[in-house]
């Protein structure tokens, strides 16, 4: 269990968070681990078999602290949380534009522009910094490639070729995600992309670093009173966060892709930290998710420019003036949504 910068990531199996006076405490087998002022916190993350009381529920949907249930590997389970916060016209306004094929189209754009950009900004580092690399030629190829798609994306409006294109976009940049771990032992390796489940040490990591981000995106977007289940780019689906993954696809590549490879080309993280199951899942041991926790956590501190306000922020904020940002947009306030765009 760690508690870094207002989030309470509880990983130990068995685990039991409780409320004691205006404190929250974590158990494991009776044994009081950590106590934390109820007050200090923003959101709870529990991680496989951990359990939270009801009265601490109860405490945190008041206090409007968010309560998150991941897999042991990362994957969402569920949150709880306080009625959804702003007000009910801003929630129409979103459900109207839904229903718009062509504000869907206008909107799913600005999402899969932003990821574009910043996959491709991502490849450009990564070339910039190494240009002699192995791979270097192919990098460069995506990198044009994955340039050329901006011209037909924004000339498209309709969703599914918008949804096309991103696909496309993506594939090509995975293509050759390889070429940007430097590991010459050759133990950290990446073919292709895997989900459900994440099938070695590298996609295990971009998974869990994907949960970790939706959550944050969920959070940010209720807090500026959205419906996180109606997306645009993202169809409807029972019990998806739609507009949670429509928000975290400008900033995959830049907070979490960029997170794994540094910690993968620093050392940070060992191919023994991994662990295959038997149904061919590869999940991180606690070691290894600690070590990926404290290292997401003080990414989240780092400070940047916002390069649409200019002002000085902290990447944990940045989903949040994001969020503000779509809420304007919806209601009419903004011509367009501004994607957040690396620099």
């Amino acid at each position: 269990m760690s508690n870094f910068h207002n989030t309470l990531y509880v990983t130990t199996e068995g685990a039991y968070v409780a409320k004691s006076g205006e404190t929250v405490i974590v158990r494991v087998d009776g044994e009081t681990r950590i106590q934390v002022p109820l007050h200090h916190l923003a959101a709870i993350v529990c991680f496989g078999w951990a359990g939270v009381s009801p009265e601490l529920m109860a405490a945190c949907v008041e206090a409007g602290i968010s309560v998150a249930f991941l897999s042991a590997g990362g994957r969402f389970l569920a949150r709880v949380e306080g009625p959804l916060s702003g007000n009910v016209l801003l929630r129409r306004a979103q459900y109207r534009v839904a229903d718009d094929p062509a504000a869907v189209a206008a909107l799913g754009k600005a999402f899969v522009a932003g990821k574009i950009a910043n996959s491709r900004a991502v490849l450009q580092r990564a070339l910039r910094d190494r240009p002699q690399r192995e791979g270097a030629v192919e990098i460069s190829r995506a990198i044009d490639h994955i340039g050329r798609l901006g011209p037909s994306l924004l000339a498209s409006s309709d969703i599914d070729v918008v949804r096309g294109m991103e696909g496309d976009a993506a594939a090509r940049y995975f293509g050759v995600f390889d070429h940007l771990i430097l590991d010459d032992t050759g133990t950290f390796t990446f073919t292709r992309r895997t989900r459900r489940p994440a099938t070695d040490p590298v996609n295990a990591m971009l998974s869990f670093g994907y949960a970790l981000l939706l959550g944050d995106c969920s959070g940010a977007l209720s807090a500026a009173g959205l419906d996180c289940a109606v997306g645009f780019l993202h169809a409807d689906r029972p019990g998806r966060p739609g507009l949670a993954l429509d928000l975290m696809e400008e900033l995959r590549s830049v907070v979490v892709d960029r997170l794994v490879l540094a910690l993968i080309n620093l050392g940070q993280v060992d191919v023994k930290g991994f662990v295959t199951r038997d149904t061919g899942a590869v999940e991180m041991d606690d070691t290894t998710r600690k070590t990926f926790l404290v290292a997401y956590q003080k990414r989240k501190q780092e400070e940047l420019k916002h390069p649409l306000t200019g002002e000085t922020t902290t990447w944990a904020v940045v989903p949040h003036i994001q969020a503000r940002l779509l809420a304007r947009t919806l209601r009419g306030d903004l011509e367009q949504y501004p994607p957040f765009l690396l620099k």
